[in-house]
């Protein structure tokens, strides 16, 4: 089709038209591909990012640097953490928002331990709820746990850490009574060995 060097009127030119079509036909095209890339994209504000890796790395940190603490006592004496455990008397605690208190509402015992100190020192200032589980070997050989501190199920941003302490028969003052409380055997009757607490600390945002 040639098209004349006269004069013509633009609302009737065929080109004119068909290269409108082009456009909003283009037009249409690009705006439906960034549609569906927005709705193929999951931005939901609970979609594990980076900040939420650096602040999981840091409550880990905080809590391995925790435990090395307490289990690290002068020469001769025993440490803040081994004397937390041979002084259990079983019962599990929960922070109430002033103080560590016994889980059974019977008791009105608080938990003055140096764990607890700390982390009423240090993670509940930070908002940072958390756990602490005694794990050991029972009678029949297999892995236990009992709660010392409980303050709920954990989120899935938890971080967990944990800390082996050997513990020796002569820092149980009385074995059978321990045993009762805690149900933390003697592994070996033979020898001065007693058990080894693995000591699990679990924090999480709330």
């Amino acid at each position: 089709m040639v098209r004349s060097n006269g004069n013509y009127d633009l609302d009737k030119d065929p080109f004119g038209q068909i290269h409108t079509l082009e456009a909003v036909t283009a037009t249409m095209i690009m705006v439906s591909v960034i549609v569906f890339t927005v709705q193929a994209t999951s931005l939901t504000p609970l979609t594990s990012s980076t900040a939420n890796a650096h602040i999981e790395v840091q409550m880990q940190t905080m809590g391995q640097d925790m435990l090395n603490v307490l289990d690290r006592g002068s020469y001769g004496y025993i440490s803040p953490l081994k004397q937390d455990i041979v002084s259990w008397n079983g019962q599990d605690f929960s922070w109430n928002g002033a103080a560590y208190c016994s889980v059974n509402a019977m008791e009105y015992d608080r938990l003055n331990s140096s764990t607890a100190k700390m982390l009423r020192d240090i993670a509940v200032p930070r908002g940072i709820a958390h756990n602490v589980l005694f794990m050991c070997i029972d009678s029949s050989g297999l892995p236990r746990g009992k709660a010392y501190i409980y303050n709920g199920d954990p989120s899935d941003n938890a971080v967990s850490v944990s800390r082996k302490v050997l513990l020796s028969d002569h820092y149980i003052s009385e074995p059978v009574a321990f045993l009762a409380n805690t149900g933390i055997p003697d592994t070996s009757l033979s020898s001065d060995f007693y058990n080894i607490v693995d000591v699990r600390l679990t924090f999480w945002r709330m």
